[in-house]
């Protein structure tokens, strides 16, 4: 979409989606992953292994918010596009990290969030749905982004992600 060299992501899990990120870079792309639980970032760093990717794939473990401190303070290059696939309660902190991570023209992707129509549910105290509409209130609201999200359906049921531009 954006011919992204440098991609962060927030949330590793088996690194599945780890994964289809690092195949469409170009050969000298890389993916920085946070992952909080070391046992799931050895499980993606076997998967990223296996699939002749790990050259390409850091992961970082300990939890994210501590991880995206970490990568503003080293100053790095921007990053091109960011995907948000952690805990949902946190989204409204990744993408303000993300935001520090980022420039004109990036593009960050975050998932769930929809959560099968639950989040226009006003009455829910359920943390993830309260991260999840606090998200979508933040980049609705946002003058840095231009911002939609997009329901999908599929075996899981529905759901749906957000698409966030940086102005």
């Amino acid at each position: 979409m954006i011919g992204a060299k440098r991609v962060l992501e927030i949330g590793t899990l088996g690194g599945y989606s780890t994964t289809w990120l690092a195949r469409a870079l170009p050969a000298d792309g890389t993916v920085i992953t946070c992952e909080a639980v070391p046992h799931h970032a050895d499980v993606a760093r076997r998967n990223l292994a296996d699939s002749g990717l790990a050259d390409r794939v850091q992961v970082r473990v300990g939890p994210a918010l501590d991880t995206l401190a970490s990568l503003t303070e080293e100053n790095l290059e921007p990053f091109d596009f960011v995907f948000i696939d952690a805990d949902k309660v946190n989204n409204p902190h990744y993408f303000e990290a993300a935001l520090k991570l980022t420039r004109a023209g990036s593009v960050i992707v975050c998932d769930n969030v929809v959560r099968g129509g639950r989040v226009i549910d006003g009455s829910s105290t359920d943390p993830d749905i309260i991260g999840t509409r606090t998200f979508l209130d933040v980049i609705g609201s946002d003058p840095r982004v231009d911002a939609t999200a997009i329901q999908t359906v599929g075996f899981k049921g529905w759901d749906g992600f957000a698409l966030a531009l940086v102005n």
